[in-house]
């Protein structure tokens, strides 16, 4: 069987998820990569830059021979082994560096000599990225965008995933987009959010070719920025606001900030470790609107979040935590969207409850 070509289809490796290698360093990859790429470093991070010194003192070829002198032996075969275990269970993937250049093609020479041809990525990380910024800026440019609002707690991501052609921006930052919006797993770096957000728009325009559905959000998803482009774009669309009854509210909000997240953090943390830091989690999320709340109010609220807590530690009865979660979204949270909303009054083209707007957006 001939060996599969290097290829430079970078609309193909993204819409079709194709397994990508990046052997970059970790601290590269960590800064930002692909989504579904994995790190199989040529080289760790002191060698990098042991390596990136010599480079620059020296030149080129005493670089290269550095990096084979640094990586060479057992840990070299240590190295080939993980590439070819990549290479066996991910056949149709790709392999790349920064540029395509000598990392990349090193691995490609030391697979080939292992008995394992395996194409790379010609431009490497550098031209895919490349690609993805300005796909991303086109395609903010030439989509048509419709907006999902509503108030806290209509669950807005759960109506906007049935929605026909969908960019969950929370879920792309890992973040519920307000003070309370952590998860148990980090954020992914900006670059990381940028790269999902230009792959998923893609394969939304694609899929196709509709308006794209986005949930409003502020210009920050947690620590992810949207792009001032998008952003600017989102303030013109149409909007669809999404209604639901104030016990409905208190109990989606329930479910994810409560329920969801105390499971999380057990299932991550054990049952006493995991209890402590879902604590901390609801404590903290109010504290970080103390100013905004004004301290009277901030201190009636923790009183009764803390009161629901022991019960729920004592017990598992979470209901009492309904009365915190009404009290903040009457005295927070609604009057602050209802101000917003009512900026917006001209751009509402649909407004009812989860089926009023998954039908209008079907028709």
């Amino acid at each position: 069987m001939p060996a599969r070509p290097d290829t430079s289809d970078y609309l193909y490796l993204f819409l079709n998820d194709v397994p990508l290698m990046d052997v970059r360093a970790p601290v590269e990859f960590e800064r930002g990569s692909f989504p579904g790429a994995i790190n199989a470093p040529l080289m760790n991070d002191e060698e990098r830059h042991r390596v990136g010194i010599c480079y620059k003192e020296k030149g080129q070829h005493q670089a290269i021979e550095l990096g084979h002198q640094l990586v060479s032996g057992d840990l070299k075969q240590q190295r080939i082994e993980v590439w070819k275990r990549f290479a066996v269970m991910k056949p149709e993937g790709y392999l790349f560096c920064f540029r395509g250049g000598l990392r990349s093609q090193l691995t490609q020479q030391w697979m080939r000599e292992a008995g394992i041809d395996y194409p790379l990525v010609t431009g490497g990380y550098k031209a895919m990225r490349r690609f993805l910024i300005d796909s991303l800026e086109d395609l903010i440019e030439s989509s048509e965008f419709v907006i999902l609002s509503g108030r806290t707690g209509t669950g807005k991501t759960r109506v906007l995933n049935q929605l026909p052609n969908p960019v969950d921006l929370e879920g792309l930052a890992n973040h519920r987009g307000s003070s309370f919006g952590r998860q148990v797993t980090p954020q992914p770096s900006q670059i990381d959010f940028e790269n999902r957000l230009a792959v998923t728009m893609l394969k939304a325009r694609h899929r196709t070719g509709g308006p794209i559905y986005l949930e409003d959000e502020s210009r920050l998803v947690g620590r992810c920025a949207l792009p001032e482009s998008l952003r600017e774009r989102m303030a013109a669309a149409p909007l669809m606001v999404l209604d639901q009854p104030v016990e409905e509210r208190i109990k989606i909000i329930r479910e994810d900030y409560v329920d969801q997240m105390a499971a999380d953090y057990t299932e991550r943390d054990g049952a006493e470790a995991g209890w402590l830091n879902f604590r901390d989690y609801l404590l903290s999320a109010l504290d970080r609107i103390r100013k905004r709340l004004g301290g009277e109010r901030h201190s009636r609220l923790r009183q009764l979040m803390e009161n629901a807590l022991a019960i729920q530690h004592q017990t598992g009865d979470v209901s009492a935590h309904h009365e915190w979660i009404l009290a903040l979204l009457e005295n927070y949270y609604d009057p602050m969207y209802d101000y917003q909303l009512n900026q917006k009054q001209g751009r509402v083209v649909v407004q009812g409850g989860p089926a009023t707007i998954i039908e209008w957006a079907k028709r």
